[in-house]
C-alpha cells in the first residue's frame, strides 16, 4: 500500500491552468493555442499519448512553437521517456528571445527533473545552476539542488546549498521537513536532526503548536507530537487532523486514527489524503470494504493531486477482498499511466496468474 510522504524531489504536478477558458474537445481547432491547450488538458487527466496527439497537430497547424515544446516535454516526462522529455524541454528553452522570463525558470525546472530521473545528476544540477545565476535568492532551486548533490552522494555540497535555503527561508517548516527526510533517506539523520532543535531554538517563541508536532511526529516523539498537535482544532484544520492521525498510526492505534480521519470528513469532503490515511487505518484493520470506499471517495475529489497512488491502493483493496479480475484489469490499466513503476508490473505478472 502506499501513504503520502512529503516529496523530496519535487517532481511538478502535472495540473497545468488551460491556455483559453474553452478548451476543444479534440485536437483540430481553429484558435492559435487550441491544440496546446487540449494537449494540456490531456496532460492533467493523464492521458500522455492523447497530449502528444494534440501537440502533434499543433505543429501541424503552426501553433506557438515553444509552448508546443514545453507540453511535449511535460507528456513525455508522464510517460517516463526522460530522454525524450529533455529534448523537447531543451528546444523549448532555445527558442527563447534571449530575455529570460517566468517560462524560462518553470522550463529548466522541468528540465532538471527530467534529468534526475534519466541519471544526468550532473545536468541536473547544471539547471538548477542556471536558475540561480539569474535569481539568486531563488530558494527552492537551491533546495532542489541540494538534494540532487545528496542523492548523488556530494553530502558537502549539499549540505551548503541546505544551509542556504535554510537561512534564506528559516521558518518554511515544510522544505525544513523535507529536507530531514532527505537527509534520513541518506543515512544522515542525525544531521536533519540537528536542523530540527536549530530551528525549534531560533524560533521558540513564533513557532506554531502545529509545526512543532508535526516536527516532533518526524523525530519519532510521538507523545510530543500528540500533545501539540491537539492543541490545533483539527475538526476544522487539514493539515493537524492529517498529522495527529498518523501519530496514532505510528503508535499502532489505527481505529483512533481512523476515527480522526473520519470525523475530519464529516465536515470536510475536498481533501484526497484524509481518504487516503482512512483507507489505510481501515485496510490495516481488516475493513477492505471500507478502505476501498475511502479510496474511491478520494478519488472522486477533482484535481486531487494523487491519483496514482489512489489507483493503487485501490488495487490493493480489491486483491484482499480477494475480487483478482478487476485488480487485474485495473492494474493492467494503471500500467498504462504509470509504466515506470516497476512494484505494480510485479504485481500485475502475479496477479495474471490468479
Amino acid at each position: 500500500m502506499k501513504g503520502h510522504g512529503d516529496q523530496v524531489l519535487r517532481t511538478k504536478v502535472f495540473t497545468i491552468a488551460a491556455v483559453a477558458l474553452l478548451l476543444c474537445a479534440g485536437c483540430g481547432a481553429e484558435e492559435k493555442t487550441d491544440n496546446i491547450s487540449a494537449g494540456m488538458a490531456a496532460i492533467q487527466n493523464l492521458e500522455y499519448e492523447q497530449a502528444i496527439q494534440c501537440f502533434d497537430a499543433a505543429m501541424e497547424a503552426k501553433e506557438d512553437e515553444r509552448q508546443l515544446c514545453r507540453g511535449m516535454g511535460l507528456a513525455y516526462m508522464g510517460l517516463s521517456q526522460y530522454d525524450s522529455a529533455a529534448a523537447w524541454l531543451e528546444k523549448a528553452l532555445q527558442l527563447s528571445d534571449g530575455r529570460p522570463e517566468d517560462m524560462d525558470y518553470d522550463i529548466n525546472y522541468y528540465l532538471a527533473t527530467a534529468y534526475f530521473r534519466n541519471g544526468q545528476a550532473e545536468e541536473a544540477i547544471s539547471s538548477y545552476d542556471a536558475i540561480l545565476a539569474l535569481r539568486p535568492k531563488e530558494v527552492e532551486a537551491c533546495y532542489l539542488r541540494g538534494c540532487v548533490k545528496l542523492y548523488s552522494g556530494n553530502y558537502d555540497s549539499a549540505k551548503l546549498d541546505f544551509d542556504q535555503a535554510i537561512s534564506m527561508d528559516p521558518e518554511n517548516y515544510d522544505r525544513l521537513i523535507r529536507i530531514y527526510i532527505a537527509l534520513v533517506d541518506n543515512g544522515y539523520k542525525e544531521v536533519g536532526r540537528e536542523y530540527f532543535e536549530q530551528v525549534i531554538g531560533n524560533n521558540e517563541k513564533s513557532i506554531s503548536d502545529y509545526d512543532l508536532g508535526r516536527i516532533y511526529y518526524y523525530l519519532g516523539d510521538y507523545e510530543n507530537a500528540k500533545y501539540y498537535l491537539s492543541q490545533v482544532k483539527i475538526s476544522s484544520n487539514y493539515e493537524a487532523s492529517l498529522y495527529l492521525g498518523r501519530t496514532y498510526e505510528a503508535l499502532g492505534d489505527y481505529n483512533y486514527a481512523s476515527s480522526i480521519y473520519n470525523d475530519y470528513t464529516l465536515n470536510d469532503q475536498t481533501h484526497a489524503e484524509i481518504y487516503n490515511q482512512l483507507g489505510l487505518c481501515r485496510m490495516q484493520m481488516g475493513e477492505y470494504e471500507l478502505a476501498l470506499s475511502a479510496f474511491q471517495s478520494a478519488m472522486n475529489i477533482e484535481g486531487n493531486g494523487m491519483m496514482q497512488t489512489l489507483k493503487f491502493n485501490e488495487i490493493v483493496a480489491y486483491e484482499y477482498m480477494k475480487d483478482f479480475k478487476t485488480a487485474a484489469a485495473l492494474m493492467s490499466d494503471y500500467l498504462k499511466s504509470y509504466p515506470d513503476d516497476a512494484a505494480a508490473e510485479r504485481e500485475y505478472q502475479f496477479l495474471k496468474t490468479r
